[in-house]
């Protein structure tokens, strides 16, 4: 019979990638995390030993401990948090049943070096439209929660990147950017090894409406519109990112739960009245 404090990984991997996720926290140790350096998506890495020292980060939101096996170690950091008023669970199994389950692992050879609060940092051109969104909405649902987002001058992008070590996207010459007919968001799912259904899927709405191709899929067009529209409500890069972040938390619930929903009621309606008229 499951603990109260557990949570199974199909229970976890349902919540991953939507807003209400818990907040994932890594504490396999330094040798098991050299053994097998993947990450749950979202799961920050933090030292076992010392919860103490790092519980107060995660105040305000439930909490997930991660280990190998799901045993001790995240036993006991799920009730140092609990001690420090964090609603804490564990996942069953650790990261070895998640393996198993065959569930979506990060690549972690693929983040960039974490700033001195543990966060990733990124930099892009100012101004966003569908790319430079749909890749912060990525990095913070399913890599780094806490990532920082710095829209800036095109022309400034080399220098902000070089002098705040922060990562460059959706420009030209660098990683993370289009490659041939992948735009930047397909880039990004492919390097972090976030290539699901749900995530694939969104990708070539993503690259449809990115790259004015909207003929190659239906929902592409009310994705750019939507885009566009938010581009011309905000005029802080910042905000608008915070209401793109719903747009596509939407697109991808789509993307994995609604896919064969279809909307026919008004029409079932139109049809019953057309029979009525005809009678």
């Amino acid at each position: 019979m499951p603990s109260n404090v557990t949570i199974s990984a199909d229970k976890l991997n349902r919540l991953i990638g939507t807003p209400n996720c818990p907040s994932l926290i890594d504490v396999r140790t330094g040798d098991e995390w050299a053994a097998t350096p993947l990450l749950i998506p979202g799961a920050q890495r933090r030292p076992h030993k010392v919860p103490s020292e790092w519980a107060a980060e995660f105040i305000g939101r439930p909490a997930v401990a991660i280990c190998q096996d799901g045993a001790q170690l995240s036993h006991g950091v799920a009730a140092w948090l609990r001690h420090s008023g964090i609603s804490a669970e564990v996942l069953e199994g650790g990261t070895k049943e998640w393996l198993k389950a065959d569930l979506p692992v990060v690549t972690a050879a693929r983040l960039p070096p974490p700033d001195r609060q543990g966060r990733t940092v990124w930099v892009t051109r100012s101004r966003p439209k569908v790319d430079r969104i749909a890749c912060p909405w990525l990095i913070r649902r399913f890599v780094d929660p806490r990532a920082v987002f710095l829209f800036v001058a095109p022309a400034d992008v080399a220098g902000v990147a070089e002098q705040f070590a922060a990562t460059p996207f959706d420009v030209e010459g660098v990683f993370f950017g289009h490659r041939g007919d992948a735009c930047t968001f397909d880039v990004m799912v492919q390097e972090f090894g976030l290539t699901t259904e749900p995530l694939l899927r969104l990708a070539s709405i993503v690259r449809a409406a990115d790259m004015d191709r909207i003929s190659a899929s239906p929902q592409a067009a009310g994705l750019l519109a939507a885009s566009l529209g938010l581009s011309r409500m905000f005029s802080d890069d910042l905000a608008q990112l915070e209401a793109g972040l719903g747009l596509y938390d939407a697109f991808y619930r789509w993307c994995r739960d609604a896919v064969e929903e279809t909307h026919v009621v008004h029409a079932k309606r139109s049809e019953g009245r057309r029979t009525k008229l005809s009678a």
